[in-house]
């Protein structure tokens, strides 16, 4: 019986490279760079009252970025930002990054 290679984790992708944050949109990119902070206490109600949203929107937001960097869990998703976070704080401040309808990669152009 053939042995099978072992598939790769998430874990050693994130380990290994930086996700495509160009995909996010600027809010997104601001609920993941919060979340690397750790001060809200890393809580949706905390993050919700911080940014000024309800506590549905950050669960949307999470799911949103989930999806788009092709994370399993929201450990996951703080592990990343946690691990980019000076990449993170850099790309929000360039001009239009924190707009909510557009991506990063567009606020660059």
């Amino acid at each position: 019986m053939p042995i099978r290679e072992k598939p790769q984790t998430g874990r050693t992708q994130l380990a290994d490279s930086r996700p495509d944050f160009s995909l996010l949109t600027g809010r997104e990119a601001e609920v993941l760079l919060l979340l690397s902070t750790g001060s809200t206490g890393d809580t949706n109600r905390a993050l919700a009252r911080d940014l000024g949203i309800s506590e549905r929107t950050v669960r949307a937001h999470l799911t949103s970025i989930r999806r788009k960097l092709g994370l399993g869990s929201r450990v996951e998703i703080a592990l990343v930002s946690h691990q980019h976070r000076a990449f993170l704080r850099s790309v929000r401040e360039l001009p239009g990054a924190a707009m909510p309808q557009k991506t990063i990669a567009e606020s660059r152009r």
